[in-house]
């Protein structure tokens, strides 16, 4: 009865996640009889309340690609520390191959002014008020990577507080 009851449990958990694939592709590989057509799936999940990831997935169908995508994604889990306003701490710059992510914070009411993968993955991290801007590589998928690392890399008030040894207040001022 008890095991009933965990498995309910870490399915209620589990159903917070959304997921969005952000592009499927079709993708071949030359082997000695002709070619094999398989599908790559770049896929995004976040539960809008600070964490995300990004997967990517390969299989013969769509739907095979879809779920692989979705077990890569939940291994790649940030999580992104957000204000009162639903905003990053602070400026912060991700890189993942050739490309790059610039992410600034904004004023409540200003919403998520991104474009591509990146607003995507700051959509699922919760995030509600922020600039980005993507430089460099027009790939999605390196696009939400980087936008990843950038997230993964802000730090909040009270951890830089606490690593400096003095009070919130003292940041703030």
């Amino acid at each position: 009865m008890a095991k009933r009851r965990k498995s309910s449990k870490n399915k209620e958990k589990e159903t917070n996640w959304q997921e969005r694939v952000i592009q499927i592709r079709r993708v071949s590989k030359v082997v000695k009889g002709g070619k094999k057509l398989s599908f790559r799936a770049i896929v995004v999940i976040g539960n809008e309340t600070g964490k995300v990831g990004v997967g990517v997935g390969k299989a013969g169908d769509v739907i095979g690609a879809v779920r692989k995508g979705v077990s890569d994604a939940k291994k790649h889990v940030v999580d992104v520390p957000l204000t009162k306003t639903n905003t990053i701490t602070h400026r912060i710059n991700g890189v993942a191959g050739g490309a790059k992510v610039m992410m600034r914070p904004a004023a409540p009411g200003t919403g998520v002014i991104a474009g591509g993968a990146v607003r995507t993955v700051l959509e699922l991290a919760g995030v509600k008020n922020i600039l980005a801007k993507q430089l460099g590589s027009s790939s999605p998928l390196n696009n939400a990577r980087a936008a990843v690392d950038a997230l993964g890399n802000l730090r909040s008030f009270s951890s830089v507080a606490q690593e400096r040894g003095v009070s919130i207040e003292r940041i703030y001022a």
